[in-house]
């Protein structure tokens, strides 16, 4: 399982925007193949970092996944929305493993071993 964080640097004066757009991911992502942990938008600290967060299977499976939404029509709406609104200035993706997944759990670290 990987689990992908963006990263994305938002314009301040449209923090609703972000919200707004957040909110659709909320009902497509799921709905086309991913995870969704949540979208966060700023609340305090920065004013202008927020972060969409969802896993999935693995980055063939990603492949297929975004394909799927960049075909719903929620999807195509929301990536329409942001283009239109720019309130988006930045966004960048990770994918991450867990590590502190114990022996045989989902993370899959069981050949890592234990410090002794």
């Amino acid at each position: 399982m990987l689990t992908c964080i963006i990263r994305y640097q938002i314009d301040p004066t449209q923090r609703e925007a972000f919200c707004l757009y957040a909110r659709n991911w909320g009902d497509a992502i799921p709905r086309n193949g991913a995870d969704l942990i949540g979208y966060f938008a700023p609340h305090e600290g920065s004013a202008t970092e927020a972060y969409g967060i969802y896993n999935i299977p693995s980055l063939a499976a990603y492949e297929s996944y975004r394909a799927r939404l960049a075909a719903d029509p929620l999807g195509r709406e929301n990536y329409e929305f942001a283009q239109r609104k720019r309130f988006i200035l930045r966004e960048e993706r990770n994918f991450l493993k867990l590590a502190s997944a114990s022996e045989g759990a989902t993370g899959d670290v069981s050949s890592v071993g234990r410090v002794t």
